[in-house]
């Protein structure tokens, strides 16, 4: 007999997006999409290390836990080995 297997989702490290008053996420993702210059684009696990700026858009988070969306003015983004970080109004 075969077992039915879930195949599970990839998950990202930690992502965390702040302003120097607060948080407003912090934790494990699927995905995180944004728009830079370039135009939008989604960062999923094994993405390569960069830096950006973020234009004015809605960053979106998939969580194991939550899709959450949250419209930013600007920001810069980080991600280096599966950690995505997001700071904004800097």
């Amino acid at each position: 007999m075969e077992e039915n297997k879930k195949k599970e989702r990839p998950v990202l490290g930690q992502v965390k997006i702040y302003s120097p008053y607060r948080v407003y996420f912090d934790d494990k993702a699927y995905s995180v999409s944004a728009i830079n210059g370039t135009g939008p684009f989604d960062v999923l696990p094994g993405h390569k290390n960069f830096l950006t700026l973020l234009k004015p858009c809605e960053i979106k988070v998939e969580s194991p836990l939550e899709s959450k969306k949250l419209k930013i003015d600007r920001g810069v983004m980080h991600v280096r080995r599966d950690k995505v970080t997001v700071f904004l109004d800097v």
